[in-house]
């Protein structure tokens, strides 16, 4: 997998010795809200990175990684596109570093892979996320009820957003 060159960050694929610095952004309250792990963190980190179906990469800014960009691909040529996801360290956010991390790695798909269109599924609730995947292009296709569990055993809505490859801003 080839480092990728965004405007502000790079993205580079992720390892196990990654794993230490990922748990500890996961394990923040900012992100944890969104992005489970369970009792222990490190372990979420290293199955994700693990996964078959899954490319994760890290997210590095100044030199610093600062969070991960992952994606995974439908391949039944007939649904074929890619999900991806994202979190990035609450000291990072506001810094427009997840839309570059997004636009940079969306670009790389369509080169690479020849992918044509995208999904990404935050929850409903996470304006900031939407707000972010909304300056790359991403459109609000219909929201998931019930979509996921959150830590507190309480099921909440997700918001599934696509975005098309001659969509992309910026």
């Amino acid at each position: 997998m080839p480092e990728l060159r965004g405007r502000a960050v790079t993205l580079r694929p992720a390892t196990d010795a990654d794993v230490s610095a990922l748990a500890k952004i996961r394990a923040t309250a900012e992100v944890r809200r969104w992005w489970r792990g369970g009792d222990d963190v490190a372990t979420a980190v290293r199955a994700d990175l693990a996964d078959e179906t899954t490319t994760v990469y890290t997210v590095q800014y100044d030199d610093r990684l600062v969070g991960a960009v992952q994606w995974y691909a439908e391949q039944d040529p007939d649904y074929r596109h890619a999900s991806l996801d994202i979190f990035l360290d609450p000291e990072v956010h506001g810094l427009g570093l997840g839309p570059d991390a997004i636009r940079t790695l969306v670009r790389h798909l369509v080169e690479a892979y020849g992918h044509h269109r995208f999904t990404i599924d935050p929850a409903a609730a996470n304006t900031q996320a939407i707000r972010s995947y909304a300056k790359v292009g991403f459109r609000p296709v219909g929201l998931l009820r019930r979509y996921e569990r959150g830590e507190d055993g309480r099921w909440r809505d997700g918001l599934l957003m696509d975005l098309l490859a001659d969509e992309l801003v910026g």
